[in-house]
């Protein structure tokens, strides 16, 4: 047997054990859940999670949670927020960024880890559903083991268009809420792909009987053709969408971390200009010779040194590590067995609550309060790297093209101590566009304070820079964050 053979059959073997696929039959409908284990009290807002089938040939089912607006429910947008990676669950989203919910920061004892009320969350200003997507993150699952290979850029934004449709079918009350698409990381890619999607939902023709693709991308997407009948399939009031240090798969992503680099003084002047004349100008991630290689495995290793996530912070290790072999562990009994736990970095890295969300996740008296279908998830990870992911979309940029100048807002955001997907690419696509600027690069304030930078253009894009923030920038500054979303969503000047 060939050594690729031997890797998919190991792969196999691991996806049956996480994934015992003994789901009962699927239902769209989902449940309340009135109080959480780790929380002290009932819940101080409305959580519902539920399942919806978004492939129904092969069983592919993605797990959400869903939380009413704080404020105004039936008049608040309804934001679908999806977690990068690829592979992460959007718990992250919920209990790391935006949602109304974060762990206490307290040593891990073996006891379950303590959930509080986070003030700063965008469920303050909107609805939001935070979706386990693409198939397998999360307690998102499939019936069958050949979708756990499937996951890539086309299948999770048809998916999620799918999910937003069944869902809606089932909330009709949000049908009329001003929709937005919303998302950080790697799935700052895909928000745009699946808002086109939603476009070229809503230009169905009945009398036609078929769907209609926008023009600008006809051949970039693939439309799904849901199960619901075309007379029942509702318009979605899409708005636009928001993305946050968002990777667009162009080369300006990785190559931004140089100048980046320079700007903040981690480079010299004198590696900064010979990495330049090395590498012909800008391209650094394709070595051209020799030298640029040399110059690139030393940059390489000056990173090392720190944390791409903010370079402000220390480095610390991991909470979802790539994948390594690791012995299977019981904890308590009323503990699943982990076969991946991974390692704790120190209790003052920011990345510690990482590990308690792992070991709060895997309980069984948190998954019966979430309604978590037995014998789906054997294990429940943070982000799930053990699966194969296929970026079959190259780039996103045609798909901002396209939305924007069909009428539709788009807020970019991106913390500017982040060297993982640099604001300064950011910006350089953004202006790549070639929109108008209607209000140039100027500061915006929180409570008298600068809170960062921002850009507006033509075809209601706007690009924002947040202040010390790292890469996602709502993990770090929550309260600057919320009330960018609240200015924006409101239409208001930032």
């Amino acid at each position: 047997m060939g050594s690729s053979s031997s890797s998919s059959l190991l792969l196999f073997l691991f996806v049956l054990l996480l994934f015992p696929f003994s789901a009962p039959s699927p239902a769209r409908s989902g449940t309340v859940v009135p109080r959480l284990p780790g929380f002290r009290g009932p819940l101080p807002f409305h959580l519902e999670t539920g399942y919806v089938e978004v492939d129904e040939v092969n069983g592919v089912e993605f797990f959400y949670y869903f939380i009413e607006s704080e404020g105004n429910p039936s008049e608040d947008p309804l934001l679908l927020w999806l977690t990068g990676g690829p592979m992460c669950s959007a718990f992250c989203g919920l209990v790391f960024e935006v949602g109304p919910l974060k762990f206490v920061s307290a040593k891990y004892n073996g006891s379950l880890p303590s959930l509080v009320y986070r003030p700063y969350s965008w469920t303050k200003v909107s609805n939001m559903i935070f979706l386990d997507s693409p198939v397998g993150s999360g307690f998102s699952f499939s019936k069958h083991v050949e979708s756990y290979y499937d996951a890539g850029d086309i299948s999770w934004s048809q998916h999620v268009y799918t999910f937003l449709v069944k869902w809606l079918v089932d909330h009709p009350k949000f049908l009329s809420n001003p929709l937005y698409i919303a998302g950080d990381s790697y799935a700052g890619k895909i928000v745009p792909i699946v808002a086109q999607e939603v476009l070229n939902g809503n230009l169905y023709d009945l009398s036609l009987g078929r769907r209609v693709r926008a023009p600008a991308v006809q051949a970039c997407t693939v439309f799904v053709i849901l199960s619901i009948e075309a007379e029942k399939r509702p318009l979605l009031n899409l708005q636009g969408y928001v993305i946050g240090n968002p990777v667009t798969g162009e080369k300006i992503d990785l190559n931004a971390r140089v100048p980046f680099a320079h700007g903040m003084g981690i480079i010299s002047d004198d590696f900064f200009k010979l990495i330049q004349r090395s590498c012909d100008g800008q391209d650094y991630q394709s070595p051209i010779d020799s030298e640029c290689e040399t110059c690139f495995d030393t940059f390489d290793e000056i990173l090392s040194e720190i944390n791409k996530y903010n370079i402000l912070e220390p480095k610390c290790a991991p909470a979802s590590p790539k994948p390594k072999t690791k012995g299977r562990r019981a904890l308590k009994e009323e503990y699943l067995h982990l076969l991946k736990p991974p390692p704790t970095p120190a209790l003052n890295c920011r990345n510690y609550a990482h590990i308690l969300a792992y070991y709060w996740a895997n309980t069984d008296i948190v998954r019966k309060a979430l309604h978590i279908k037995k014998g789906t998830v054997g294990e429940w990870q943070r982000c799930n790297y053990d699966l194969p992911y296929t970026r079959d979309i190259k780039s996103s940029i045609k798909y901002h093209l396209s939305v924007t100048s069909s009428g539709y807002r788009a807020l970019v955001y991106s913390g500017d101590h982040d060297m993982l997907i640099p604001f300064v690419g950011t910006n350089h696509w953004t202006r790549s566009l070639n929109f108008s600027v209607i209000d140039n690069w100027r500061s915006w304030h929180v409570d008298g304070q600068v809170a960062g930078y921002a850009t507006t253009y033509s075809n209601n894009l706007t690009f924002v820079t947040v202040k010390g923030a790292g890469h996602t920038a709502v993990e770090y500054k929550n309260k600057e964050c919320l009330a960018m979303i609240l200015r924006w969503l409101s239409h208001k000047p930032l």
